[in-house]
């Protein structure tokens, strides 16, 4: 059941790799029935849940992963995840690939991905970046346009390794993080 409503909103890249997907209206929609299945699993710890990550910006192209955050009162409650999230079909997969973030990644089969979600300090260093920088892009068309650019030209450069995909976008993450006083 999972895995055929996952197919049907056009989910799914291969662990590592990088493949960008036209916009697509039903992100949100995937986004919102996974908001609730962790909600219920990870109640009371999770304070709050949102959608971020390019398939939380209209318009625009993205890896058809839905990127999540989760915030819970402090970093190392996101080790008493592990379980609930397991038990939604999550695996773990640490805090070496993303500092200060408790990893969990869920997929259709085998290592493709439909869903990583990011367990952090609520209201911590990595929650405010993410959230503004959404936000950003969210309300300046024109910058989220300037983003999509480079991501369809680093997906094509880097199709095989998304660690160097996301290194690449650093620079411009970092930029626009620094406008908000958050570089």
């Amino acid at each position: 059941m999972q895995q055929e409503q996952d197919e049907s909103f056009g989910l799914g890249v291969r662990h590592l790799t990088v493949r960008l997907s036209d916009p697509n209206a039903k992100w949100r929609e995937a986004y919102l029935l996974e908001e609730a299945r962790i909600r219920n699993a990870l109640a009371p710890l999770a304070l709050d849940i949102q959608h971020f990550g390019s398939t939380a910006i209209p318009g625009i192209k993205a890896k058809p992963i839905i990127d999540i955050m989760i915030g819970v009162p402090r970093f190392e409650d996101g080790l008493a995840c592990v379980k609930p999230m397991e038990e939604i079909g999550y695996d773990y997969a640490g805090t070496d690939m993303v500092p200060d973030d408790h990893l969990f990644g869920r997929g259709i089969t085998g290592e493709t991905r439909t869903h990583l979600a990011h367990v952090v300090e609520y209201r911590g260093f990595n929650w405010r970046r993410n959230i503004f920088f959404r936000d950003r892009l969210q309300n300046d068309p024109a910058l989220a346009l300037a983003y999509e650019e480079l991501k369809i030209g680093l997906a094509q450069k880097f199709a095989e390794s998304r660690a160097a995909y996301t290194g690449a976008k650093k620079d411009f993450i970092d930029k626009v993080l620094a406008e908000g006083g958050l570089a």
